[in-house]
């Protein structure tokens, strides 16, 4: 049993299809949080990489964890609807095997040091206990910028 649905986690994050990259959360502590990804064939980078031979492309397995670790950040943080988690760095990645349809991501991210809004992690993913990527990230939680509106009275750009 998840801790938190794909429902749960899209009220933390703001990812939406296809970019959101974390299925559910089965363990979250104040340090630590361990996420599923389900590579499947539908998956719209199979598309183009590669369709003789689909791999999921490793920046996307990075991906998956930083948005495994930006849950952990934003689940804490009681006015989460008004930040955001944005990637900083990504130190120290290392791809160890091809991710392929079928695998199931499991994304472990645990806090090495936190700073006011920085956080650096620490993160391996691995498929059926092999480990397949690892990696030391840095994120920043900011505000999120106000929409941008035109001026008013502005007529549109002409097509």
């Amino acid at each position: 049993m998840p801790l938190l649905d794909v429902n749960e986690i899209r009220r933390i994050l703001p990812h939406r299809y296809p970019f959101l990259l974390v299925d559910r959360i089965v363990e979250l502590e104040n340090e630590s949080i361990v996420g599923i990804k389900n590579v499947t064939v539908n998956e719209p980078f199979f598309q183009g990489h590669f369709p003789e031979f689909p791999v999921m492309p490793g920046v996307l397995i990075v991906e998956a964890m930083a948005q495994t670790a930006g849950v952990l950040v934003l689940k804490s943080i009681p006015d989460r609807d008004r930040k955001i988690v944005l990637l900083a760095s990504v130190d120290v990645a290392k791809f160890r095997r091809p991710v392929v349809p079928g695998d199931q991501l499991r994304i472990e991210m645990t806090v090495l040091r936190r700073k006011g809004s920085v956080a650096k992690m620490a993160g391996r993913a691995t498929v059926d206990g092999v480990l397949v990527a690892e990696a030391e990230m840095m994120c920043k939680l900011q505000d999120k910028a106000p929409l941008i509106e035109p001026p008013s009275g502005a007529e549109p750009a002409a097509e």
